[in-house]
């Protein structure tokens, strides 16, 4: 239907930006991941795997890398159980009020991420909303510590940024659900519960994994909100590799480190494909 130059003039261009900003970048991570780092802050352009056995012999990495896999698994959890009730009340329930309904859940992207962690930071903190609110109430003598730098801090400051990444493709799923089937169900006798779930839920967990997918992922790769209301002991892999790419100017290891990542994100987004072919409905 279209021409050899017409085709040529819509893909080259996209072609090209993906080259250029993505492609290029992994390629040059992957080889930096390789170098080295000289005694005089230099980066020493010959191949060798010591950072990639310095990635897999200090502890600290492992640990921080899982303590980050816990973090995002939390949110992902925490982003799913708000999520799902909301988009299905959305879908079956809001009636003619679910465009204002769904205008309202997704608001909150409209907002700087830095906006939202700040404001958490300012209800967690000693002096904040939160702790003044309990202190005034005789709930508490003294500020809560625990609120701010710890990782209950960061999964809650993560769960409210990403429950709408979660909340949305799980909305779309439930809105792509014959109505029919439902109808079906009601009409041989199923009950409420049975039929969401022998009939929904079965159906809409392709939107399932792609929420939870989205909540894990960009909670692993999240630096911010560790960095502001996290502490030491809310530090996520992420912190690391921007030390190591600014104060530590080791950007050989933080390159092995971001390609370890990378690997294990794309393993799951391939798992997460697979098993949404699965569960797919056609």
């Amino acid at each position: 239907m279209f021409s050899r130059t017409y085709r040529a003039v819509v893909t080259v261009p996209p072609l090209l930006w993906v080259t250029v900003f993505l492609l290029v970048p992994y390629l040059l991570m992957f080889c930096y991941s390789f170098w080295s780092v000289s005694t005089s802050q230099n980066v020493v352009h010959s191949w060798t795997l010591s950072n990639y056995r310095q990635l897999v012999g200090v502890h600290v990495y492992g640990q921080t890398l899982l303590r980050s896999m816990w973090i995002a698994a939390r949110v992902m959890l925490f982003s799913l159980l708000l999520g799902y009730p909301l988009a299905y009340f959305l879908s079956f329930y809001a009636g003619r009020r679910k465009d204002l309904f769904y205008q309202l859940v997704i608001i909150p992207l409209w907002v700087s991420y830095l906006v939202r962690a700040y404001a958490w930071k300012t209800i967690l903190g000693s002096d904040g909303v939160l702790n003044t609110l309990l202190q005034y109430v005789h709930l508490t003598k003294h500020p809560l510590e625990f609120l701010l730098y710890s990782p209950f801090a960061v999964v809650l400051t993560l769960t409210h940024i990403y429950t709408p990444f979660a909340f949305l493709p799980i909305y779309a799923s439930l809105e792509h659900i014959p109505r029919p089937l439902i109808e079906a169900s009601q009409d041989l006798g199923a009950s409420a519960a049975q039929t969401f779930w022998r009939v929904v839920f079965p159906l809409s967990i392709p939107g399932v994994l792609a929420g939870a997918t989205f909540a894990f992922v960009l909670s692993l790769g999240d630096f911010l909100a560790p960095l502001l209301l996290g502490g030491p002991s809310g530090i996520m892999i992420s912190n690391i590799v921007v030390s190591l790419f600014g104060a530590a100017y080791n950007w050989p290891l933080g390159a092995a480190i971001s390609l370890g990542m990378l690997v294990l994100v794309v393993s799951l987004l391939f798992v997460s494909e697979g098993l949404e072919k699965k569960w797919r409905f056609s």
